[in-house]
């Protein structure tokens, strides 16, 4: 299989989107239905689930298996889906990407591996990308950090699976100039790559140097928003695209804890709350929400409701 029968838009706006949990650590499926239907009002047009900000390295297989059965079911073909398939061995992301075909995805998304030793590391890691992205059953999208992971992927080897046909999606998340440029020397030789940014906090730098959409960890709440960056920047609007950018990174501050992201997760999943789309701020990550996080969230609800909830 190749790419050729998965939907991407042409300037896509993904979101990688957290997990509602139970305060058992389970699925809340109903909060599932409500997740996809908001962002669907958003006008996001695909999700990459069970990533870090979906807290899918610390699912329990079985609650990863659910979660991307019910996302799919729920969404019915209106939304892409890519489903993060991260491991070790080629064998191991090729089983984690039949799983999620099997339930309903449309992309699998490989980051870069948790733990590497050996020639694995180093002479062989090409090997692995090339031999999961040719074993999958799914076409493959890649998630690139650069040197904010802790796992280098070097970018000669991100460059190579790029260029691979079943290839479909970049999410860029590097901010280093060098995997920037290659992404684009990339796409401008396969222009059905779709490249992404992932750097919600600067999305001028990116959609003005020619990327082709956003995959965003705050679209579930931010993605409104995010559109309107992206249509100000296709009319050359940089001016009003940064003034949104401003407005959009003081929103993420007040939810996720201020500059230092202190609350992350818990302040994500408490605004979905208290926004009626989760019912737990639960995470696996053991992130915990202040009563200053909480202070800041209820006053960014009356500021930014035009945003929070475009179409009411």
């Amino acid at each position: 299989m190749t790419g050729e029968n998965v939907q991407i838009a042409t300037n896509p706006l993904w979101s990688a989107t957290p997990t509602p949990l139970t305060e058992e650590f389970k699925i809340d499926v109903d909060s599932t239905a409500r997740l996809v239907e908001h962002h669907l009002r958003l006008g996001v047009d695909g999700l990459f689930i069970i990533g870090s900000c979906g807290e899918g390295p610390w699912l329990p297989r079985e609650q990863q298996r659910i979660f991307i059965r019910e996302v799919c079911r729920r969404n019915d073909g209106r939304m892409t889906i890519g489903a993060q398939v991260t491991d070790n061995s080629a064998p191991r992301i090729i089983e984690n990407a039949q799983m999620a075909a099997d339930e309903g995805a449309d992309v699998a998304i490989m980051a870069a591996p948790f733990k590497l030793m050996g020639p694995l590391a180093s002479s062989k890691l090409l090997d692995l990308y090339l031999d999961a992205i040719e074993g999958s059953p799914l076409p493959v999208g890649i998630y690139d950090l650069g040197t904010r992971d802790k796992t280098l992927v070097p970018l000669e080897v991100v460059y190579e699976a790029l260029r691979h046909p079943k290839v479909v999606a970049l999410k860029d998340s590097s901010a280093e100039p060098e995997r920037q440029a290659a992404a684009l020397t990339v796409r401008a030789d396969r222009p059905e790559l779709r490249v992404m940014s992932g750097d919600e906090f600067d999305l001028p730098k990116y959609l003005g140097a020619g990327y082709d959409g956003l995959v965003l960890g705050g679209a579930i709440f931010n993605g409104a928003l995010a559109r309107q960056i992206m249509d100000a920047i296709a009319a050359g609007e940089m001016e009003r695209a940064q003034q949104m950018q401003d407005r959009m990174n003081a929103l993420m501050y007040d939810v996720y804890g201020g500059e230092t992201i202190s609350c992350w997760l818990a302040g994500l999943k408490h605004l979905l709350v208290r926004m009626g789309i989760f019912s737990t701020h639960a995470n696996l990550l053991g992130y915990e929400l202040s009563d200053d996080c909480a202070t800041r969230i209820e006053s960014a609800l009356e500021q930014y409701d035009d945003v929070l909830f475009p179409e009411e």
